[in-house]
Order: structure tokens, then C-alpha cells, then sequence
């Protein structure tokens, strides 16, 4: 029998790189996002591509009702969820933070921090009932960022709710020992995804020059890396793993090649 990831904010970026990469590997997957339309585009062509089974759940993760309505209603047949990927996520406005827009805010700490804790609540139970029943080892993959291990300039909330994340898997790991799953904090550094035209709203120029003079990593590069953390034997588990491109030490030094 297939096995099963979950997959939130997988209408672009690192969330579809993840349903493609999965796919290949034969998983059947659940795919979440708000661009109902974009996930129905990605079902058809994963089905078609590696004859796999999607299940579609569009909805906002910022929504605490809409989350737990959504996952209350998984048929039974797609509630042995093996992998939950939490990828929603985003950055908005780069900005000093006494200039900072108070509804970027809002909406990162709600999809980021919020966002993820609603999901896992209402997923892990799914998760620890199909362990028990199969003695297969749930993962929990969450997406941070290199921004939650170190804060840049103009980065405050953002860093902040990547910080966030880093506590929450933590304490994910602590508290669900007891059942055996494994939990893995993935933190990638500059990454060419969309990720940059959201955070300039839609400034695409802008978004641009933050790669100049360097290779960024793709979002199919993190998929790979993810997807490796899963294949790992039973006792083995990623807490937590730093990515960058070669080009990249940290969130402040990088090494970018002139014309």
C-alpha cells in the first residue's frame, strides 16, 4: 500500500517541488493550498505523470475552523498519513521594524507560527492512530529558515516566526517521543522560488537582485533533501538541518561572483 504525505503550500515553491518529488516515489499525496485552481492543475498532471493517487485540500491555513474542518473531514482510506510536510509559509515587506507594516505582521506570525501549530494539531492524532495500528514511524517535516537560527537587519518578524518554528519542532520532538515520530526542522537559506516576489509583493526586479552574483539553491534542491531526510532506517532521525548554497555562510555573508 502507498504511503501518504500531507503537503501544505503545495501550490508552488518548496510544497510543489515535495508533491513531485514524493510522487515519483510512488506516495499518494495530500495536497493544501489556497489557489484552489493551481492544486487541481498540479493533481492532474502528478496523477498522470506517476500514476499516484491525489487528494486535494484547499483551504487557508491561517483559518483555525477551516484547518480542523478540513482535516475532520479525510476520508478514512487517506487518514494513514505516514509524512506531514509544513511548508506553508511566507515572508512580507522588508522593512526597518519601527516602519514595518503591522498587517505583515499579522500574516506571517498567522501563516507561519499559527498556520503550522493548527495543522499539526489536527494531523498528529491522524498520524499516531495509523503508527499504532501499522508500526509505521510518522515524520513531521516543518519548514523553517536559516532566519530562525540568526536576525538581519530588517528581518524582525519574519526571523522571529522562523524562531518560532525552531521552538515548536523542538518541542514537537520532546512531546512526541512517547509515540515514536519523528520530527525535523528543515532551514534553507537563499533559495530561487517565489518566496522573493511575495516578500516584494510582487516587485519581480527587486526580488532578483537578492540573487545576484550567486546560485541559489532551487526549490527542487530542498524536495531532494527533504525527501532524503524520510528515507532514513526507523531509529535514525534529522532534528534539524542547515541548507545553503555553497555561495552562502550564513544570513550576512555571502560570497557573490562579479561580472
Amino acid at each position: 500500500m502507498p504511503k501518504i504525505v500531507f503537503i501544505t503550500g503545495a501550490t508552488s515553491g518548496f510544497g510543489k517541488a515535495c508533491g513531485e518529488k514524493f510522487a515519483s516515489e510512488c506516495y499518494d499525496l495530500i495536497l493544501n493550498g489556497r489557489r484552489e485552481e493551481r492544486l487541481e492543475e498540479i493533481k492532474y498532471k502528478l496523477e498522470k505523470q506517476f500514476n499516484v493517487a491525489v487528494y486535494l485540500l484547499p483551504f487557508d491555513v491561517r483559518h483555525r475552523e477551516n484547518v480542523f474542518d478540513a482535516v475532520k473531514k479525510i476520508p478514512d482510506d487517506w487518514q494513514g498519513i505516514d509524512v506531514l510536510i509544513n511548508n506553508a509559509g511566507l515572508a512580507l515587506g522588508r522593512d526597518y521594524f519601527d516602519e514595518a507594516n503591522i498587517d505583515d505582521w499579522d500574516t506571517m506570525i498567522d501563516t507561519n507560527v499559527k498556520g503550522l501549530l493548527y495543522v499539526s494539531r489536527g494531523v498528529i492524532p491522524l498520524m499516531i492512530k495509523h503508527s499504532a495500528a501499522t508500526g509505521s514511524v510518522g515524520h513531521i517535516i516543518n519548514l523553517g529558515s536559516i532566519a530562525g537560527n540568526e536576525v538581519y537587519e530588517k528581518g524582525n518578524v519574519y526571523c522571529a516566526s522562523k524562531f518560532a518554528v525552531d521552538a515548536i519542532s523542538k518541542s514537537m520532538r520532546i512531546d512526541l517521543l512517547r509515540h515514536g515520530i519523528k520530527v525535523t526542522n528543515i532551514e534553507p537559506g537563499a533559495a530561487d522560488t517565489e518566496f522573493g516576489i511575495v516578500r516584494f509583493k510582487g516587485d519581480e526586479a527587486t526580488a532578483k537582485k537578492v540573487y545576484d552574483g550567486l546560485t541559489p539553491l532551487s526549490a527542487k534542491d530542498v524536495a531532494d533533501i527533504i525527501y532524503y531526510t524520510t528515507t532514513l532506517p526507523s531509529h535514525v532521525c534529522i532534528n534539524e538541518l542547515v541548507i545553503t548554497c555553497t555561495q552562502q555562510a550564513n544570513t550576512i555573508y555571502f560570497h557573490r561572483k562579479t561580472d
